[in-house]
């Protein structure tokens, strides 16, 4: 069960997100031992605060959750991130210019992140795999390879659908066994977490984390 536990990413990225629930989720994951709390940009410092002294790391969104931002924005994003504190950034990817093959806008993208991170925080490239065909989740993780991604994250959590055990065999195929695979959204008891465990996955991206690592069973609750 430990194992689980230091896989997930204790999340809540919800608009209405406040000090109260940022409070609750680092006190959660002090306790169940989580990877890392992951939070909007505007509560990386207190998250830092608050983990201080603990081995749980803060991690962060960029160009979230639309990744529409332009490249200089999500630059600038994981510099002030990194800045206040972040120790891993998920980036969305320009699903756009996925779509329209317009793949050095979308290696220009990625790469300006992790360019701006400079090693400095692990980079994570969300591709949003319920918006793709199976070609383009193939591309879109072998850009994010080129662009020298740590991970690849299936989903925001805030599209049409999360992650699936086909997506993350697709993905961790693509990227071997080197780069991390990130199940995001849809992850919501243990038997969901083993299955894309099972698939590949490497790091987990949940709400329902204690559900997941106290053996609940499957729950309605988003991300």
């Amino acid at each position: 069960m430990n194992k689980i536990s230091n896989m997930i990413d204790h999340t809540v990225l919800k608009a209405t997100a406040s000090k109260s629930d940022i409070e609750k989720i680092c006190e959660e994951a002090i306790e169940y031992g989580f990877f890392s709390v992951c939070v909007n940009p505007t509560h990386i410092e207190y998250a830092k605060k608050l983990l201080e002294g603990s081995n749980v790391k803060v991690c962060t969104v960029i160009g979230f959750p639309l990744g529409a931002n332009t490249p200089e924005v999500k630059a600038f994003e994981t510099l002030d991130a990194i800045k206040k504190g972040a120790d891993e950034v998920d980036m969305v990817i320009n699903i756009g210019a996925l779509k329209d093959k317009n793949y050095d806008l979308l290696l220009e993208d990625i790469k300006s992140v992790v360019d701006a991170s400079n090693k400095k925080a692990l980079v994570k490239v969300i591709i949003e795999t319920c918006y793709l065909t199976d070609e383009e989740k193939k591309i879109a993780c072998e850009i994010a390879v080129k662009a020298g991604c740590d991970y690849v994250k299936t989903s925001t959590g805030f599209g049409t659908g999360g992650s699936t055990p086909e997506d993350i065999s697709l993905m961790r195929n693509v990227v071997g066994k080197n780069i991390g695979v990130k199940a995001s959204g849809g992850v919501r008891c243990k038997e969901d977490a083993l299955k894309v465990i099972e698939a590949g996955a490497s790091r987990i991206g949940a709400s329902a984390s204690i559900n997941i690592v106290n053996g609940g069973n499957s729950q309605n609750n988003g991300y």
